[in-house]
């Protein structure tokens, strides 16, 4: 007698064999097309970011994590990896709208990311007079609402006044002021270059935005539209009283 095994047996397992590792090639070949799409839509679509700061309050609280549109705006060496170096400014999209959220690179060294909002389009004269924005000599459209009570750094808490903004576009959304006569309620005119924009954050007195200057305050100073990586898709916080 012999130990082999019969050869229908042993048929039978070298096919199980074979249709176990045609298996395997396809979900390693799915796996690979999985992850090759997630990345392809991170740099040319969506992209996750995390706030650290409280500069977007309330409309974006620190910490929070959310998405950015890529292709909106189009594409440049600032906002897309292996993009060439020697094309400036941007390829496709559209400009932005006053009063949307952007992710941008920091001028001042082009790889930290920032998160404000759009408030000054190029040739726009932007000023703060006594805590009010003024958008080409016309004061923005405010309303006073009730003030809150928030935690801030330090496990402190205060009282905060909220209002509710009006852009001329017709945006509108709340912003904190923390501080009567804050250092940057009050400006000089910032005529914005062409092919830049000016952005500040809603929370007025915790942010470091185009009302500071980039070397003397180590603000951001204008942004130029190749710096702009993608538009924010969250809703503004608005009042429901």
């Amino acid at each position: 007698m012999t130990a082999d095994m019969p050869p229908t047996k042993a048929v039978s397992g070298q096919n199980q064999a074979r249709r176990l590792q045609r298996r395997d090639v396809v979900v390693v070949t799915l796996a690979l097309a999985l992850v090759s799409a997630l990345a392809v839509a991170r740099i040319f679509l969506f992209q996750p970011f995390r706030l650290p700061s409280e500069s977007m309050r309330p409309n974006i609280e620190a910490g929070d994590i959310f998405w950015a549109s890529k292709w909106d705006y189009g594409f440049s060496r600032r906002s897309t990896p292996f993009f060439p170096n020697d094309i400036s400014g941007r390829v496709g999209g559209t400009p932005p709208i006053r009063g949307e959220i952007v992710v941008f690179k920091l001028p001042r060294d082009n790889k930290t990311d920032y998160v404000k909002r759009i408030i000054g389009l190029p040739s726009d004269r932007i000023q703060m007079i006594r805590g009010r924005l003024v958008i080409n000599g016309t004061p923005v459209t405010r309303q006073t609402l009730k003030s809150e009570t928030i935690d801030v750094e330090y496990g402190d808490r205060v009282v905060v006044k909220r209002v509710l903004e009006t852009l001329p576009a017709g945006s509108s959304y709340i912003t904190y002021d923390l501080i009567a006569d804050g250092p940057f309620d009050d400006t000089p005119v910032f005529v914005v270059p062409a092919d830049h924009y000016f952005v500040m954050g809603d929370n007025r007195d915790n942010s470091s935005d185009s009302r500071a200057d980039p070397i003397l305050q180590g603000g951001v100073g204008f942004v130029p539209a190749e710096n702009l990586v993608g538009r924010v898709l969250i809703k503004d916080k608005l009042p429901i009283e």
